[in-house]
């Protein structure tokens, strides 16, 4: 009888696979509000999240790595939560343990927060191509190549495959960056060359007419060279191939295409999207394992049509850490419901932004300040010291 009253008694143990916005969110709420009888693990393969809505102005020159990174290792700290630095790699759903590439780890309740990766299935791009995610990766590629921009005197040229938000404002970001690294005014922009190719017919397709229009000139303005219709059919040492027989050379190929999901989450069992997305209920529970939950670009949530999209997470975050509480205590869950538009602060590269929401669209410096406060703020949640 003792002994079972100690079983029931023994804390129960909440992995939170990924350090992505929706845990560290999740994180920040617990520190608030303490997950009783419950040991909480993050595992992540990297120390140091990224902030998405910040990595343009930090590869434009505008923020420090440390500005735009949360330390998870800190945040788990500061939480009571254990941090493990470690690559998830699989989940035996009978056994309850998340597989990782050394070993596994035992859970009561899981919850995925991996986010995606580019798609690199075009022949060649895995092996040439510079994928913008895992962030990390990207940023030592992008330190490398200013590192040669600087010490070079001939000329450069970049190619950025992706014309949604992330490659339009990934190329304005580069652009406006190696204009300054590669020499003085009327000297760089003969040495750069700046593509940036889509398959579609329209950069950022998901906003209104009069968006792509603005940035369709802002490029123009820039010196961006933008190919439309020209979907990437392989990529080479030294350059690309359209499916048009366009050769373009390049230096490098940033790769910011439509994300893909981990390759083993097909090994789960757990039920996928045609995309291999883990899809959830409204709860962000898994469809068919109540032991699992997901949110961010890994989850595709039943009924939704969501873009991958950093806002999605952090709205996600409060019904996650509620849910998985609630989850612990047999209680019934909350729904998640997203909104139909959301506010998008799209960055120019030059310390200027555009604002856009549904039929609303203003740019200028004003909105790059507006965006920069939000972002700030966003980050300092997580700075040490500061009061749950």
């Amino acid at each position: 009888m003792t002994g079972a009253v100690a079983e029931r008694a023994a804390p129960r143990t909440v992995v939170l696979a990924g350090g992505g916005h929706s845990h560290a969110l999740v994180l920040r709420q617990w520190m608030r509000e303490p997950l009783e009888g419950a040991q909480v693990v993050m595992v992540s393969n990297t120390a140091f999240a990224p902030y998405s809505g910040m990595l343009p102005g930090e590869i434009a020159g505008h923020y420090r790595h440390d500005e735009t990174h949360i330390d998870l290792e800190r945040l788990c700290r500061a939480s009571g939560a254990r941090f493990i630095l470690a690559q998830a790699a699989g989940i035996d759903r009978a056994g309850r343990r998340l597989l990782l590439a050394d070993g596994s780890l035992p859970y009561d309740l899981l919850s995925l927060n991996i986010g995606a990766t580019p798609s690199l299935q075009v022949p060649g791009a895995a092996e040439h191509a510079v994928p913008v995610k895992p962030i990390a990766g990207f940023g030592t590629r992008w330190h490398a190549l200013l590192q040669r921009a600087r010490e070079a005197s001939g000329p450069l040229a970049i190619a950025v495959v992706g014309t949604g938000a992330a490659g339009v404002e990934l190329a304005l970001a580069i652009e406006h960056r190696l204009r300054r690294a590669l020499g003085p005014p009327g000297q760089a922009p003969d040495r750069l060359t700046l593509h940036l190719l889509g398959a579609g017919a329209a950069v950022l397709a998901a906003h209104p007419p009069r968006v792509q229009r603005r940035f369709m000139h802002l490029l123009a303005a820039r010196g961006i060279q933008v190919h439309l219709g020209a979907r990437v059919e392989a990529v080479h040492v030294g350059g690309l191939r359209t499916s048009h027989g366009l050769e373009l050379a390049a230096d490098e190929v940033i790769w910011v295409t439509q994300a893909a999901a981990a390759p083993w989450l097909a090994t789960t069992g757990l039920a996928l999207d045609g995309a291999g997305f883990v899809r959830v209920n409204a709860s962000l529970r898994s469809v068919n394992e109540p032991a699992v939950f997901a949110a961010g670009d890994v989850a595709s949530v039943d009924g939704e049509a969501l873009e991958k999209a950093g806002v999605v997470a952090v709205r996600q975050a409060p019904v996650l850490a509620e849910n998985l509480r609630r989850a612990l205590a047999g209680q019934p869950l909350r729904q998640w419901k997203p909104q139909r538009q959301w506010l998008s602060l799209i960055s120019t590269g030059d310390r200027h932004a555009v604002a856009s929401r549904g039929p609303f669209s203003a740019a200028g410096r004003w909105v790059w300040h507006w965006k920069d406060a939000i972002d700030r703020r966003f980050m300092r949640q997580f700075d040490e010291g500061s009061a749950p």
